[in-house]
């Protein structure tokens, strides 16, 4: 196979030089036609164990199987089963002569399969950003016995001053402005469930959360699903939720206590678990059924005898939230189309997908692509993946995980969420200085978008990762006004240039790691290291 001149040479401090293809043009109106498709009214919103996934996975594996790929299932199918209990919570929340309303004050739902779940009387503690963080000789709990408890916690990291310039966070300690794994509400309800509570209960901030009140609903506030198990899942308390500000700062003045004071004994390394002297009586009546949902995975195979048993893993979520029949207005304004999330993302893996099928010799290394389920529900086709691998995880070299695109256009730097943590970071900025940008970290820090996503989980199994976000103006408009809400459709006046460029970036990373002699690696400040 002859190469042009213009073919690009990446290169990286753990990856060999390797000369990749001329770049394949990615196809705009193709990209809009199919996030069209997926985010149509037909689709209904895509929700895991409804007809809407029904289509969805149809349409999925049939785009695969028009491209030529192979089913990625070695079963000879391209769906990995991902059993699922769909439960319906309708809780109720009382301290004292105070009823909250569900909804409008808070959220609360399980992830236990039970018909019935009550917390009586049991004692509210506060504790603080509810963290046990070693490397930063950071603990909240101190060795306090919290079992059959019910915590109350901050959303975030610890937001600690540097002592040097008061005005601003240190940088050393919880990433500074940056959110880590400490500061995402399921950390915090691993936690919990660690620690023995019955229940945890997050204070929502829309600063500090990054999406306001509103998504908290849409997202939790009707089914939702957990792995099914004969077992409790381990990373939840048996009752979990979110109060909304002002009723939270209402919850401690009845128990004669101050937030705000809290919030700021909570900064100091010595805080320690407050009780708040008044108790919770928190119930759900739960309605579950079983759902069998489905991770959708094809695959091309790697032509090199030895390393085609190695795997670059490109992911997307092709799930979203599916109907709310309560909303107003005609059907269309009942269902959340999910256009940019994550509709986008799934159409932009099957152009990776066709481009790679495009090339005369197929990369050394395998290429699987998994359209995830129940992402939106606590990343869980993800966390079933790593957990039930169609492919050994030793042999998994890179995950690339597509959630959202940049549809308003073409932008001068690359952001890549996780930046720091490993050697794949190399492989981008080289492929972006070819493109005549440059590799930044995430500029919404405060988002913690390395943590809310399916990369998360492939990280937590010790796999690197790549994961792009949008340094678009307009993406932080569309998380204000659109994400999580069915207004988040296709807009006849995005620009897909950006959206191309990054799926040219991702497909060219993905075919160097899949090239190269040495595999990414991790660096030594990383939290995430195979085991």
């Amino acid at each position: 196979m002859k190469f042009p001149l213009s073919i690009l040479l990446l290169a990286s401090s753990a990856c060999v030089v390797h000369a990749a293809p001329a770049v394949p043009k990615f196809d705009g109106a193709a990209l809009v036609e199919q996030i069209s498709t997926l985010a149509s009214d037909e689709f209904e919103g895509r929700a895991p164990g409804t007809n809407g996934e029904t289509q969805t996975i149809e349409y999925l594996q049939q785009q695969f199987k028009k491209l030529g790929l192979e089913p990625g299932n070695p079963d000879g199918t391209y769906l990995q089963t991902v059993p699922l209990a769909g439960i319906s919570s309708h809780p109720t929340l009382r301290y004292g002569s105070t009823q909250l309303k569900f909804g409008e004050d808070y959220v609360a739902w399980t992830a236990r399969a039970d018909k019935q779940i009550e917390v009586a009387d049991s004692e509210l503690v506060f504790v603080g950003y509810g963290v046990q963080a070693p490397e930063f000789k950071w603990d909240d709990y101190k060795g306090v016995d919290l079992k059959g408890k019910t915590l109350v916690m901050l959303i975030n990291d610890p937001p600690v001053p540097d002592p040097k310039k008061p005005k601003m966070l240190d940088p050393a300690v919880f990433g500074g402005h940056a959110v880590t794994w400490y500061g995402r509400w399921n950390y915090k309800f691993e936690m919990a469930a660690k620690m023995g509570a019955a229940a945890a209960l997050i204070v929502h901030e829309t600063k500090a959360a990054g999406y306001p009140y509103e998504v908290v609903v849409n997202g939790w506030g009707r089914e939702n699903f957990a792995l099914k198990s004969s077992k409790p899942d381990g990373y939840m308390p048996a009752i979990a939720g979110w109060l909304q500000n002002e009723r939270a700062c209402d919850l401690f003045k009845a128990a004669g206590k101050d937030l705000a004071e809290l919030k700021q004994q909570a900064l100091s390394r010595n805080f320690k678990p407050i009780p708040l002297g008044i108790k919770i009586n928190l119930a759900t009546v739960n309605a579950v059924r079983e759902v069998a949902s489905h991770n959708v995975v094809a695959r091309i195979a790697g032509s090199d005898p030895q390393l085609k048993n190695e795997v670059v893993v490109y992911t997307a979520h092709w799930d979203h939230f599916g109907i709310d029949e309560t909303l107003p207005g005609p059907r269309t304004q009942q269902i959340f189309h999910g256009a940019v999330d994550n509709a986008s993302g799934v159409a932009g893996l099957l152009q990776i997908a066709k481009a790679y099928k495009a090339m005369p010799t197929p990369p050394k290394r395998s290429i699987l692509f998994v359209a995830t389920t129940a992402e939106e529900r606590g990343l869980l086709g993800a966390q079933y993946y790593v957990r039930h691998p169609l492919y050994p995880i030793s042999k998994t070299i890179l995950n690339i995980n597509i959630d959202g695109l940049n549809l308003w256009g073409r932008t001068r730097d690359v952001e890549l969420s996780g930046m720091g943590k490993s050697s794949a970071d190399d492989i981008v900025a080289a492929i972006a200085a070819r493109q005549g940008r440059v590799v930044k970290p995430d500029s919404n820090v405060s988002y913690g978008s390395y943590y809310r996503g399916d990369q998360l989980e492939f990280a937590r199994v010790g796999i690197p990762t790549i994961y792009l976000r949008s340094s678009a103006g307009k993406l932080l408009n569309y998380t204000a006004q659109h994400y999580h809400t069915v207004s988040d459709t296709v807009q006849a006046n995005w620009n897909t240039s950006g959206a191309v460029e990054d799926l040219s970036l991702l497909f060219q990373a993905g075919y160097q790691a899949a090239q190269a002699k040495d595999q990414p690696k991790w660096k030594d400040s990383a939290e995430f290291q195979r085991h």
